[in-house]
């Protein structure tokens, strides 16, 4: 425990002197839910919002735009980094089991995740319209927590199996984006279209933003939701913690 506790310290150190974790991790999603909630105001008519007030909407839905930050660019680039350079190997040398470095990655993830939705709610109480009230806590808490962990899951799954660092952040990106505006993050829900919609229900983004905002909003229980959201936190840490047993240390 005392060294995955080192390796955990080093590990966040070496996180905060990239640029790219503070400008997509933090950054993005306190500047665009501000930007957002301003330009389509308070209006609680428009069905679009489901009769919410579209700051309060994107302000639940978020921190699901910071774990898809964390989940598609953050731990993949820095997982498939280390393995491209070697830094594996240097593990094995060093004789910890091969569990400890997905264990580390997690767990910054996982820290970088709970920093940000601080910073996230407090630009939305002091520089925008407010944090919304949370209708039902213990379900809307269940539902962050378990995003959490399930897209962090997801980026170090995703880690074990790109190549190098630059394909990471090449795919990363180009997941980043249509997932962030399809999913709840850039127009209302009606501004899409039937294919955008039917593309969004089968995005993991969707369901971990679903899962959390319809309880904190009284807008619907999120139970569906939260159902796929657990499937993709099972799915994917069986997989990285296989792909950790099968990686060659060689690359």
């Amino acid at each position: 425990m005392s060294v995955l506790l080192r390796l955990y310290r080093s590990e966040m150190r070496l996180f905060l002197r990239e640029s790219q974790v503070l400008v997509f991790v933090i950054g993005f999603p306190v500047i665009t839910v501000l930007v957002l909630g301003g330009v389509f105001g308070t209006d609680t008519n428009d069905s679009g919002f489901e009769f919410i007030n579209p700051s309060h909407f994107y302000v639940a839905a978020y921190f699901g735009v910071v774990l898809s930050a964390i989940g598609l660019l953050m731990v993949p680039v820095r997982v498939a980094g280390y393995r491209e350079q070697g830094v594996l190997r240097r593990y094995d040398t060093a004789g910890f089991p091969r569990w400890v470095f997905p264990t580390v990655q997690y767990l910054c993830g996982v820290t970088f995740a709970l920093v940000s939705f601080g910073v996230l709610l407090l630009a939305a109480q002091f520089g925008g319209d407010g944090v919304p009230e949370l209708s039902d806590a213990p379900a809307t808490l269940l539902g962050i927590a378990l995003g959490t962990l399930a897209f962090v899951s997801l980026g170090v799954a995703l880690g074990m199996f790109y190549p190098s660092a630059r394909a990471a952040s090449g795919f990363g990106l180009t997941l980043f984006f249509p997932m962030f505006l399809l999913a709840g993050g850039g127009p209302p829900p009606e501004a899409l279209t039937d294919t955008m919609r039917s593309i969004a229900a089968w995005m993991p983004l969707t369901h971990v933003i679903r899962a959390a905002q319809e309880p904190w909003l009284d807008i619907g229980d999120g139970q569906d939701h939260l159902v796929k959201v657990v499937g993709i936190l099972v799915i994917s840490t069986v997989v990285w913690l296989v792909r950790s047993r099968q990686v060659s240390r060689a690359l």
